[in-house]
């Protein structure tokens, strides 16, 4: 076993939260981010490794973390974005027969600080009464974690989806197991996780071009339809997102998810707004409000779009915990978008019918295959 070292975490309003470090030592001893919290009870290496985690410090408020260990072949990205994690407890050993390596040994050697020994209990409580905040934890002194957790600028307003694009295009072959033949499809990465590549795949053959392309550029590939990924941060500070949106609806069928919804959304003239503590989960409620069916969602979002009525707009789902929109649609274009994750690695999966509604939706406009 590795050595105790003592660690604290400090918040951008100053509470203070003391702990144990583990993970990898970052070269200044702090680690830096917006704080928030994650409701899930298992998948904490899909949540890791997501890229819209991207600047932010996760707290799982499961109290255990790392149970079964770390397999490489559930990895939702190329390698963990985001900022740090916080734990109530790290097990001595992990036990699944699927496992390669235990937490503490991934997150070292993907040079993500962590801090265990924290009461996540209290500190969730914190941020619901206060909001998600920066924070800064480490082995530094007190005083320097609070100055570093106050020059932290958080989300707001930062293009977070640039650091974490690709750096080029790339293609994913079609994994259809029918004897239909193949629909090819441009999914734009603002952060695409793996789950969402491998559900598109299961359609046909997808072409991953980086968050810049321009709509001429995704357009010469003839796709039949467009996939505007998630990722993370504002959507409001991804640089040229709504132009390249708009040079595409009417085109062909577009299909968002996350932040893809939120552009998708600014696009047609719907307002963004950031929530007070976000939604970071896997059993958020959510109402189709065409069938009146309840589906249970995972959610990873810190910014959502306003309900306020746009001409040309019809939203779809609604959230019951709070009430904020989930999902809508274009009426003048193939075009719709969910706010949450109907691919949901490891789970639930209520609502991947979406992706068979994406499919229809570029029949009805391509014809049958």
């Amino acid at each position: 076993m590795n050595p105790i070292v003592e660690a604290a975490l400090v918040l951008a309003d100053g509470e203070i939260f003391e702990g144990e470090a583990f993970g990898a030592e970052p070269d200044t001893a702090i680690s830096t981010g917006e704080v928030v919290f994650n409701t899930v009870l298992s998948g904490y290496q899909e949540v890791i490794t997501d890229p819209s985690y991207a600047g932010q410090i996760v707290t799982f408020t499961y109290p255990h973390l790392g149970n079964y260990g770390i397999n490489a072949g559930d990895h939702e990205s190329r390698r963990p974005f985001l900022r740090g994690v916080i734990a109530r407890d790290i097990p001595r050993r992990h036990s699944n027969w699927r496992s390669d390596t235990d937490i503490d040994s991934f997150l070292r050697q993907s040079g993500v600080a962590g801090i265990s020994g924290i009461d996540t209990r209290r500190l969730t409580r914190h941020l619901r009464d206060a909001g998600a905040m920066s924070g800064a934890f480490g082995t530094a002194s007190e005083a320097s974690l609070l100055a570093a957790a106050t020059a932290e600028p958080g989300t707001a307003g930062v293009n977070l989806a640039a650091t974490v694009t690709a750096d080029a295009a790339y293609d994913v072959a079609s994994k259809r197991s029918d004897r239909v033949e193949p629909w090819n499809m441009v999914a734009i990465d603002y952060g695409i996780k793996s789950t969402i590549l491998d559900q598109l795949a299961l359609l046909g053959n997808v072409t991953v071009v980086p968050a810049g392309t321009p709509a001429a550029d995704i357009l010469a590939r003839s796709p039949h339809g467009i996939f505007l990924s998630n990722g993370p941060g504002d959507p409001e500070a991804v640089t040229g997102a709504t132009d390249t949106i708009d040079g595409l609806l009417g085109q062909v069928p577009v299909f968002g998810i996350c932040l893809g919804h939120q552009l998708l959304s600014l696009t047609l003239g719907l307002e963004a707004f950031k929530l007070p503590f976000g939604h970071h989960g896997g059993n958020h409620p959510v109402r189709n409000l065409a069938t009146g069916t309840v589906e249970i969602t995972s959610q990873n979002h810190n910014f959502c779009i306003a309900d306020s009525p746009v001409s040309g707009v019809e939203f779809t789902h609604m959230n019951l915990n709070d009430q904020t929109v989930e999902g809508m649609r274009c009426v003048h274009a193939p075009a719709f978008s969910v706010q949450y994750h109907p691919e949901a690695g490891p789970g639930p999966h209520d609502s991947r019918y979406l992706f068979a509604e994406f499919e229809s939706l570029m029949t009805t406009h391509h014809g049958a295959r």
